[in-house]
């Protein structure tokens, strides 16, 4: 691919509310974008899901369309559509403080009162946990439901209050993102840890747009870090706009 025009300036787009509606795939101009943006800069992909998930949004093998692709906040990092790095999250906190946090998570969940329960109430990533009151079974009906009950129940915000709480001395970090669930990973292991990746690679401009950029939300981080220039977005068409004004035409 031919040098873009601005070789030291790289774009980083959170996936879900940023790139694609929640959990929906993205459509053809969202991704058409994407692509011809790399004319102008590099792109990187930074999503809090696995790789299997960024990839049902945003297409397969996607991580051959952009400069970088992190999944699970760049604990499985790719660059140039190979894989350069992956963590751990059972070699972190070991089997048994992590049977621990799973009991403990699962008999909470199991004193829940809330609309509907389905499964897949814990979900594990190499370097985080998923976890979710509904469970990631649910349908997207129940999915907006959730989370339109959740803005005035805080059943994940109170969750995460508790978990804090109990396992202070874990060296976890919370961070409530999408509709129905929260992600759990060792402090340091958020967004952030994305950016060792480009810096190295000598980008002196770094973008960053994400939805969730409010405290608790897990693109604040990144978003507030002196390393990046954050934006906010509300939609796919908000992202295209906001790129267009603050790069493209910069």
């Amino acid at each position: 691919m031919a040098q873009p025009l601005k070789p030291k300036t790289i774009a980083m787009f959170d996936v879900d509310g940023t790139l694609t509606v929640p959990r929906k795939t993205a459509n053809k101009e969202t991704l058409d974008f994407i692509r011809s943006l790399r004319k102008t800069c590099a792109v990187a992909i930074v999503g809090g899901s696995d790789y299997g998930k960024i990839c049902e949004q945003l297409g397969p093998d996607f991580e051959k369309e952009v400069d970088y692709l992190f999944s699970e906040n760049g604990l499985v990092a790719y660059k140039d559509g190979e894989m350069i790095a992956k963590q751990s999250f059972l070699k972190f906190l070991g089997e048994e403080k992590l049977q621990t946090f799973l009991n403990f998570v699962l008999k909470y969940i199991a004193d829940l009162e809330i609309p509907q329960k389905r499964g897949t109430f814990i979900e594990f990533r190499n370097g985080m946990l998923n976890v979710s009151p509904i469970g990631r079974n649910c349908s997207q009906e129940e999915r907006d439901n959730f989370e339109k009950f959740d803005e005035t129940a805080n059943v994940r915000k109170t969750m995460v209050e508790t978990l804090r709480k109990e396992f202070a001395d874990y060296g976890l970090t919370y961070s409530i993102g999408g509709q129905i669930s929260f992600d759990v990973f060792p402090n340091g292991w958020d967004k952030t840890y994305s950016l060792q990746f480009v810096e190295k690679d000598g980008f002196e401009e770094i973008h960053f747009f994400g939805d969730k950029t409010y405290k608790g939300g897990n693109d604040y981080e990144i978003f507030e870090s002196a390393k990046t220039i954050g934006h906010t977005v509300t939609s796919p068409e908000d992202t295209v706009k906001q790129v267009t004004e603050s790069i493209i035409n910069a």
